[in-house]
């Protein structure tokens, strides 16, 4: 048996409402046939594509054989039998857009930030309280194989106690001159939203609260580095917004994590994002899909002496945490489980509050780096 469930997409010509949301989820569980429930039917994701451009919008509904698109989108939420609601669109209109959504009735679910501001995530969480919609916020990393496998160590008691986490994330973005940029623009650009600090702080409180241990103060230095980019039409602007921070967290428990992030940084480790954690029992280092595990047992006794050269191979000493279960794409499996929420009331964490956090966070460390100290980070009042 087949059960439809009409899904309004919100901003799917992004990047990533196109390819995450739309391609790699939505689509792909319709594709393998629906996602399998609790009472054996198959629940059949049937979206309407939302967009302001109608020539890119009816070009991927065409491409990618869906039938229903639209340029207007408060027809789009008068619809009843379309009952789940995601947005995708910038983080400026979207507190106005999920009030529209939530008013309408609809269960929510979007990109992160909630909002530009804790106040106007906040206002949007207790909305969707008051109207007894369900709601979540991607929460995309969290179901990385890397993160899944440190996350797995740390409830097994592999790490002892943890005593510190070292995580660098980024790459060198090209500033759009001779060689084209691979971010949009507007992320280089303060009135348009853009910065790291308030892109990947949203990121980290999530993965440090969830796979570590919740994030209590934070100091946080942002920087400006390339001040002159070209956008995508290929003129020249001014880039005022933050592309690197560099971060410390205190985490519960006295853990003191530190993060650095850049769009100024070229690569030379394992991936992308790496994080390291380090325990009195063992450590473990995750990328996005690969971990590796030293125990106490198995770590090398190094000594300093710069005199001679290093005989110790330190790469040789770290034993990879095998693939023994099936990953799928993260993005995909947390749809699944925000829409059994949705028909099954199935479990659900990545509400908008804890979206909310996220937003809270990179607040906190904006303040941190206008005043040059450390700033706690209180709870938030649900």
């Amino acid at each position: 048996m087949e059960q439809r469930i009409g899904i309004i997409m919100n901003g799917i010509t992004g990047r990533m409402g196109l390819n995450q949301h739309l391609i790699r989820s939505v689509l792909a569980i319709r594709d393998m046939g629906g996602l399998p429930l609790v009472d054996g039917s198959k629940l059949m994701p049937d979206p309407i594509l939302v967009g302001r451009n109608k020539q890119k919008v009816e070009e991927i509904a065409k491409r990618l054989s869906v039938s229903r698109f639209t340029t207007d989108l408060s027809n789009a939420l008068e619809n009843t039998d379309d009952i789940v609601f995601f947005d995708s669109s910038t983080t400026q209109m979207r507190v106005e857009i999920l009030k529209k959504a939530i008013a309408a009735g609809k269960h929510i679910y979007c990109e992160k930030p909630v909002s530009e501001n804790l106040q106007g995530a906040l206002e949007i969480a207790r909305y969707a309280k008051q109207k007894g919609v369900k709601n979540g916020v991607v929460h995309d990393k969290l179901y990385l194989p890397g993160l899944l496998k440190l996350k797995r160590l740390r409830d097994s008691g592999f790490f002892g106690r943890i005593i510190s986490v070292r995580g660098e994330f980024g790459y060198w973005v090209f500033d759009g001159e001779m060689i084209p940029a691979q971010r949009p623009s507007w992320n280089y650009r303060k009135n348009d939203g853009g910065g790291i600090i308030k892109d990947m702080l949203c990121h980290w409180r999530y993965v440090l609260d969830n796979v570590v241990a919740p994030v209590k103060s934070v100091s946080c230095t942002g920087q400006v580095n390339i001040v002159e980019r070209w956008d995508e039409a290929g003129q020249k602007y001014i880039s005022d917004a933050d592309d690197a921070a560099y971060a410390l967290f205190e985490l519960e428990g006295g853990i003191i994590a530190q993060i650095n992030s850049s769009w100024c940084v070229r690569v030379k480790r394992e991936d992308l994002v790496t994080f390291q954690v380090d325990g009195t029992l063992g450590s473990a280092v995750a990328g996005l899909h690969n971990c590796s595990t030293q125990h106490h047992v198995n770590t090398p006794k190094p000594t300093w002496n710069p005199d001679q050269p290093q005989n110790i191979n330190y790469f040789d000493h770290w034993e990879p945490v095998p693939d023994n279960t099936e990953f799928k794409n993260g993005f995909q499996s947390q749809w699944e489980e925000f829409l059994r929420h949705v028909v099954e009331d199935g479990p659900w964490k990545y509400d908008l509050y804890e979206g909310a956090k996220g937003v809270q966070l990179a607040e906190c460390a904006l303040q941190s780096w206008k005043e040059r100290r450390w700033v706690d980070v209180p709870e938030i009042e649900v």
